[in-house]
C-alpha cells in the first residue's frame, strides 16, 4: 500500500519504521521545526530526522490543508496519524482513498485526549491499550479497526507503560496493516463508557497529601512523563520521581493529620502521612539540582519523625 504517515515526537518514530516495513511510505508529514532547550535552537522533530533518514519526503505544512494538492498527486491508499499535533479537518481526511488511520494509546472510548497514558496511571487502572481506529471529525471518537489490551503493573509508571504500549502498538500497526491491504477493513463503533484525558498542568501536578496514599502514588507515577509531580516548597519546588505505597498504615489522627512525617528511613525513603494509609517518597529533585534520596533531601532539611514540609503558595 501506499501510506502517507502523520507524526512529529519521538515516540512516532517506531510507527513510521513499521509503516516502512514492507509498504510504500510515500512521505512523512510533520510539524514544522520550533526552537527548544537551552538556547532555543531549531531543531528537527524525531518523526522528520527519521524520515529523512529513511529516504522518506518530509512535508511540514503550516497548517494541514496546504498539503491537499500534493496529497492529490501522491494519492496515498490510507494515512496513518500518531501525534501529529494538530487537528485535521474534513477537506483533508476525505483526501486519502481508504481514510485516516490514527494511533491512540488507551482502549476506545476510555481516556479521549492529549494524555491518555497518565490518566490510566492516575485513575488507577489495572489496564491499558493500544486502539487502531479511524478518524473523523470528533476527538477520538470514529469507528475501530483493531484494538490490543496491555496490562498496567500496579508500581509501573507512564514512561515504562508508554514503553511498552509502543512495543506492543508497533506489532498491531504491521498486522493491521497487512489485514487492510488484503481488503479486511472494520469500522465498528466505540462501545462503553467514555472517558476523557486533557492535557495535563502544573495545577495536576501539585502534590497533596489530602488524598489516599494510593491515589497519590498513582498520581506520581502518571505524571513520569511530565509535568513531574512536585512539592511546592518555601525553599524552591522539588520533584517527586519515585514513590510506594506503605501497606497496612495507620489511619491519621489529630496528633499526625496528613503530610505529617512518620520516618525519615536512609536507603528506604520518607514516609509520610495521607488522608488514608501513608505514602513513602523514595527519589525526589530538588530545582536545579541532581536527583538525590528523599532520605537525604530531608536530613538536609532536618526533618524527622513528626515534622512537615514547609509549603509556599
Amino acid at each position: 500500500m501506499k501510506i502517507l504517515f502523520w507524526g512529529t515526537p519521538r515516540e512516532a518514530v517506531p510507527f513510521l519504521e513499521a509503516c516502512a516495513d514492507g509498504h510504500a511510505v510515500v512521505g512523512a508529514v510533520t510539524r514544522p521545526p520550533r526552537p527548544s532547550g537551552r538556547g532555543l535552537q531549531v531543531r528537527p522533530s524525531p518523526v522528520e530526522e527519521a524520515a529523512r533518514n529513511l529516504g522518506i519526503p518530509v512535508f511540514q505544512p503550516s497548517v494541514p490543508g496546504e498539503l491537499l494538492p500534493e496529497m492529490n498527486r501522491l494519492a496515498p491508499d490510507i494515512c496513518v496519524v500518531v501525534a501529529y499535533g494538530k487537528i485535521l479537518k474534513p477537506d483533508v481526511l476525505a483526501s486519502a482513498r481508504k481514510g485516516f488511520m490514527n494511533v491512540h494509546f488507551s482502549l476506545l472510548p476510555k481516556f479521549r485526549g492529549a494524555a491518555p497514558v497518565p490518566w490510566t496511571l492516575i485513575r488507577g487502572e489495572d489496564k491499558a491499550g493500544v486502539t487502531l481506529f479511524w478518524l473523523d471529525e470528533g476527538m477520538d471518537t470514529g469507528p475501530v479497526q483493531s484494538a490490543l489490551e496491555v496490562p498496567v503493573g500496579p508500581d509501573e509508571n507512564a514512561v515504562e507503560l508508554m514503553r511498552g504500549l509502543i512495543e506492543a502498538g508497533r506489532g498491531l500497526l504491521r498486522e493491521t496493516l497487512e489485514d487492510i491491504s488484503r481488503g479486511s477493513i472494520r469500522r465498528e463503533p466505540q462501545t462503553g463508557e467514555a472517558s476523557l484525558a486533557p492535557k495535563l498542568t502544573r495545577a495536576d501536578a501539585r502534590v497533596d497529601f489530602n488524598v489516599p496514599a494510593r491515589d497519590l502514588h498513582n498520581r506520581v507515577r502518571g505524571l513520569a512523563m511530565g509535568p513531574r509531580a512536585f512539592l511546592p516548597l518555601a525553599g524552591g519546588d522539588v520533584a517527586i520521581l519515585r514513590t510506594a505505597v506503605e501497606p497496612d498504615s495507620p489511619a491519621p489522627s489529630d496528633a499526625s493529620p496528613p503530610g505529617t512525617i512518620a520516618r525519615v528511613e536512609r536507603g528506604r525513603g520518607v514516609l509520610v502521612q495521607c488522608a488514608s494509609g501513608r505514602i513513602r517518597l523514595i527519589d525526589v529533585q530538588p530545582e536545579g539540582k541532581r536527583q538525590i534520596q528523599a532520605a537525604d533531601f530531608a536530613n538536609g532539611l532536618r526533618l524527622g519523625a513528626g515534622g512537615r514540609f514547609c509549603f509556599h503558595g
